[in-house]
């Protein structure tokens, strides 16, 4: 086992322990960035100028009316940045722009001693707007050619002679809308100048050291005269990655500029038509299936809406590209991706980043095919996986596949699929009015940042001479306990108990260069990094503790707070070790740091190994549909999950939990509606407020949902031989989703195949039923061979 692996005697990871801030969280204690304005004085609040066009270029700007209304302070323009007027990473977003690019885009921000004075002062400002043809649509983009970014093309076998090899061949077209973060806390800065000019910034970010960055560059200035810090966020899924840094701006270049803390805070309605979404994609493909239904090839294009700008979406498309294969071996294969440029807000990362959207496309294709094979949607599923010797599309050699099967079969087992499907068949052959479904669907996720650059993590120790611990770290806590394991991590290296570790917010001049909290990578970077660096306090204070015991270090052990020799009844507390140490003179302070080895990765080829391994999982999912509305119930989930060897029980199976649930929320109910008309609020984001944009809530959770984590699963090179759990589970919606395409089949003849649109709401559920009444797509057998043109049975198609 290597050492980053291994753990030692008595380790305080693997402790199935509440969340660090939990009590916080449930008494209203827990201090988010709006908090603070309440602890600083003379605040000034900010508030956009919003345009309410889709697209447009400004002919003019006039301030002084707002500068008239009563305690309205300063209006920000781009006349008054230093630097540069960006908020990109790929400066393509201006602070301050003269074109309107999206509905609601900000082209100013008004400063007022009050929210209500700036509000009003917003009001006031006149904006003349030049209007221009706006593209709304992910369709009328690809139809216009509106592309921008890269457009990378993965390439694996001969796809032509994998077709020609095929007996069935199938054709196909699908298309899913974005998805809102609605974190809970909404898009929130803080700024102040203190008397040497230094910058200081509380932000709800993923990535402090980028909003430092974009800072520092909107502001003219170095990064080390910029200090962002992130107490915690009220969630973030991705959308606080890239998308903070421009509002971080506003607040510092008000400050900078009045003198005064200034205060940045998006209401709802803002938050949603300013922010970018999950992307909604396109997708055309053509798949290859032998006579015992093995793929053989899959030649397909996906498009993605990236929106205004292109922020995160190339990244997102190629890790789409990444996963179209999930857990199935495509021996042939042509994906193209790219991104489609809109008047829209700048889509960015959700959780899974491109992953979920490459991964429901190939799931749509099982689900849709199956019944054309005339093979259970199981049983395609299981023939397709990954053996041991197969390699993905993109060249990396898949890694312990023989966890696809375990959990596979682990989830039948527990859940009893086979008597269950028996049940089912009963059931839904006396109610002619009401079916049930029950659907497995597995997962494979590679887990580290696509640009191997960013796969490093810092941290920084410190040890008191009482021997109390301080740790900070690179990650930031958004809800999804990394601090906690951070907290076990510390304890578990250095040998002590938890009450003497804290961790401190994680911020700029603690921990420099940091990576985004994103990717799922937070636990194996930072932990490892943590671990490092109390490695090496934990090293010294073993040769004092030799000293002492008068032994050699190498015979020292350190746990639960003692410090003993092996063989001896000699012992000596962590206290008196640690104020020994100081008395030595020997340093009690450490920077750790973590690089991601064995990662290589060719954007242009599309071609290397960019992830450190896989993770796994698999969902059994049952639903009850009604055939009079398209209403349904989830009954029961059973998951069975691969997290390594968990570092915090209890936060992960939390994670799995909620990870599903927002899946199935982004599958099932969250139908995001745009104005696509050519009135004047073309380009009006419909869904914007949680009355129009259903999220799902205790009433969709399933009646009984069984989350068992994968025994036995030590993940050679990670942290404690632990492995991510942020993003994976998301993707074990993908069940819910193919037993409502099983249920709707189900009203209709015996084989019948139907297009289920996404996300299947009831409306879409209803519809699904209709076609399996008349027919769906009926299956027929037709073996082919060459170059023939596939028949009317063959085409698959969903508008």
């Amino acid at each position: 086992m290597s050492h980053l692996s291994e753990r030692p005697e008595k380790p305080v990871v693997g402790l199935p322990l509440p969340h660090e801030s939990a009590a916080l969280h449930v008494t209203g204690a827990a201090l988010y960035t709006d908090d603070l304005v309440h602890r600083t004085k003379d605040v000034l609040h900010a508030y956009p100028v919003q345009v309410m066009k889709a697209h447009g270029r400004i002919t003019a700007l006039r301030t002084g009316s707002a500068l008239a209304v009563p305690g309205v302070v300063r209006v920000l323009t781009g006349a008054d940045v230093p630097g540069v007027n960006d908020a990109g990473m790929k400066h393509d977003e201006p602070l301050f722009p003269d074109e309107v690019m999206f509905h609601g885009h900000a082209v100013a921000w008004v400063l007022g001693e009050t929210l209500e004075a700036a509000r009003l002062g917003a009001a006031a400002v006149e904006v003349d707007v030049d209007e221009l043809p706006s593209i709304v649509t992910l369709r009328d983009a690809i139809a216009a050619g509106s592309f921008h970014g890269a457009r990378p093309v993965m390439l694996t076998g001969d796809v032509d002679a994998g077709f020609a090899d095929s007996a069935h061949v199938f054709t196909g077209e699908f298309q899913f809308p974005d998805q809102e973060h609605f974190y809970l806390e909404t898009h929130a800065a803080l700024a102040h100048v203190d008397e040497a000019g230094q910058v200081f910034v509380q932000s709800s970010t993923q990535h402090p050291s980028e909003t430092q960055e974009i800072v520092a560059h909107v502001l003219g200035l170095h990064s080390h005269e910029v200090t962002v810090q992130c107490l915690r966020m009220g969630g973030g899924f991705g959308g606080k990655e890239m998308q903070p840094h421009g509002f971080a701006a506003v607040a510092a270049l008000g400050a900078r500029l009045t003198g005064r803390p200034v205060r940045v805070r998006l209401n709802r309605t803002q938050d949603l038509t300013m922010s970018g979404k999950r992307h909604g994609f396109h997708a055309t493909w053509k798949i290859g299936f032998d006579a015992d239904g093995r793929i053989q090839a899959l030649d397909a294009t996906l498009t993605a809406d990236g929106g205004w700008s292109l922020d995160l979406s190339e990244p997102v498309v190629a890790r789409a590209l990444c996963h179209i294969d999930n857990t199935y071996w495509i021996p042939n294969a042509r994906v193209t991706g790219r991104v489609a440029r809109t008047n829209k807000v700048s889509n960015t990362a959700f959780r899974g980043f491109g992953g979920p959207q490459g991964m429901l496309v190939i799931e749509d294709i099982m689900g849709r095919c199956a019944p054309l094979l005339g093979l259970d949607p199981m049983e395609l599923r299981e023939r397709n996986f990954y053996r041991q010797g197969h390699s993905t599309p993109y060249g990396q050699p898949v890694l312990q596949p023989e966890r696809i099967s375990a959990v596979w079969q682990q989830v039948q087992d527990a859940a009893g699929v086979a008597g269950r499907k028996r049940e089912i068949a009963a059931f839904n052959a006396a109610h002619p009015n009401t079916k049930r479904a029950l659907a497995l669907t597995g997962i494979k996720f590679g887990i580290s940042f696509n640009l191997t650059a960013f796969n490093q993590g810092g941290a920084l120790v410190l040890i008191y001479k009482d021997g109390s611990v301080l740790i900070n770290h690179g990650g930031t806590e958004m809800g999804q306990g990394l601090h906690t394991k951070m907290l076990q991590v510390a304890a578990t290296t250095l040998g002590i108990p938890l009450h003497k570790v804290r961790l401190a917010p994680t911020r700029t001049d603690k921990v420099p260069n940091t990576s985004a909290t994103a990717a799922s990578s937070g636990a194996d970077l930072n932990g490892a990094a943590v671990k490092n660096a109390c490695e090496q306090l934990r090293a010294r204070l073993l040769q004092v503790a030799a000293g002492r015991l008068g032994v050699n270090a190498s015979d020292v052990r350190i746990a639960e707070g003692i410090a003993r020799a092996l063989g001896s009844d000699e012992e000596l507390a962590w206290d008196d070790l640690v104020r020994a140490a100081y008395l030595q003179r020997v340093q009690l302070s450490a920077a750790g740091f973590y690089r991601t080895e064995g990662l290589h990765w060719d954007a242009k080829t599309f071609r290397g190994s960019p992830f450190k391994y896989f993770a796994y999982g698999a969902a059994a999912a049952e639903v009850e549909v009604d055939g009079f509305t398209g209403a349904y119930r989830i009954r029961r989930v059973d998951i069975v999950h691969d997290v390594g060897d968990s570092l915090s029980p209890m936060i992960d199976i939390g994670q799995v939990e909620g990870g599903f649930v927002q899946g199935a929320g982004w599958l099932t109910l969250e139908d995001m509606r745009w104005d696509t008309g050519d009135g004047p609020n073309r380009g009006r984001l419909l869904t914007q407020a949680a009355s129009t944009y259903k999220l799902p809530s205790f009433s969709e959770m399933p009646e009984e949902f069984n989350v068992t984590l994968l025994e036995n699963a030590t993940e050679e090179g990670a942290v404690y031989g632990s492995k991510a759990v942020g993003e994976p589970p998301l993707m074990l919606a993908f069940s819910v989703r193919e037993a409502l395409r099983q249920a709707a089949a189900a009203f209709g003849p015996a084989g019948v195949g139907v297009e289920l649109a996404s996300p299947a709401t009831p409306e879409a559920v209803y519809w699904a039923i209709e076609a399996a009444r008349h027919g769906g797509a009926q299956r027929t057998d037709h073996a082919r061979t060459g170059d023939e043109i596939p028949t009317e049975a063959d085409a698959v198609s969903n508008a």
